[in-house]
């Protein structure tokens, strides 16, 4: 089975590609990440028609998440549940069981800026992520976690460590969120794989970040050690981030042995 994620940072501007890149990549199950629309307005006939079945939570203009798949949708839910979401409304975690494995895109709060409300509330939301696991789930199901987490997590995940002093992203307390969830029971299973520095998976639209290779790996595919150990290959897709109007993110694959 192929999953995968990708922040396509505005669906109605990137349907088209999109669209494209399901034909080429094939991925089974699909999380998506910052659609930027309302419920009604998701386009699940566009993905019906290409094979896919497809839940979505959005607000409209900003965030949303969605999960796609071609081996079956169920036992959806959204948010996290009878846990205070600190930014409640937002529209940043979707779940649902795909193909006997428990699929949840999240999108991750920005966080602005260190030492602002934002970035506070960005630490008690990965808290609340933590909680909702711990509450919702068990180390040992197959559950796979994906989607924009707005943090590197290690200094080799962006291009310049230096560069990033004092931003949000790359902070102790954010990563220390991460590793909390790792501590939990899930895997990085991209870095489970390749160990490589500058394999990024974001570059900025200004100053040709992009060609330049200024980057991060921001995007992450956690799963409990169970799926984890079904991951047989990955592989972060950046030719969906050339061309004409592309994303700032590149979607990534795991594939999983049956």
């Amino acid at each position: 089975m192929r999953i995968t994620t990708w922040n396509v940072n505005s669906l109605k501007v990137r349907l088209p590609r999109v669209e494209e890149w399901l034909q080429y990549a094939q991925p089974d199950v699909v999380c998506l990440q910052e659609t930027k629309l309302s419920d009604s307005a998701f386009p699940q006939l566009a993905f019906s028609a290409l094979g896919y079945e497809s839940v979505h939570y959005g607000q409209g203009r900003w965030n949303g998440v969605a999960i796609l798949s071609r081996v079956g949708i169920e036992d959806v839910s959204h948010g996290f549940g009878d846990i205070d979401d600190p930014y409640a409304g937002d529209a940043r975690l979707l779940a649902a069981t795909t193909g006997g494995v428990r699929v949840v895109s999240a999108y991750v709060p920005n966080g602005r800026a260190v030492g602002t409300e934002f970035y506070d509330r960005k630490l008690a939301w990965l808290g609340c992520l933590h909680d909702w696991l711990t509450t919702h789930a068990d180390p040992s199901d197959d559950l796979a976690l994906l989607g924009d987490f707005n943090v590197a997590p290690e200094g080799r995940d962006v291009w310049d460590p230096k560069a990033f002093e004092g931003s949000t992203h790359v902070t102790e307390p954010e990563r220390a969120a991460l590793t909390r969830l790792r501590e939990w029971g899930l895997v990085d299973v991209f870095r489970r794989l390749y160990s490589q520095e500058r394999l990024f998976t974001y570059w900025d639209y200004r100053a040709g970040d992009f060609h330049e290779g200024r980057g991060m790996r921001i995007d992450l595919a956690y799963m409990t050690k169970p799926l984890a150990e079904r991951v047989r290959f990955a592989l972060i897709d950046r030719n969906a981030r050339k061309g004409k109007q592309p994303s700032d993110h590149a979607p990534m694959l795991i594939d999983l042995e049956a």
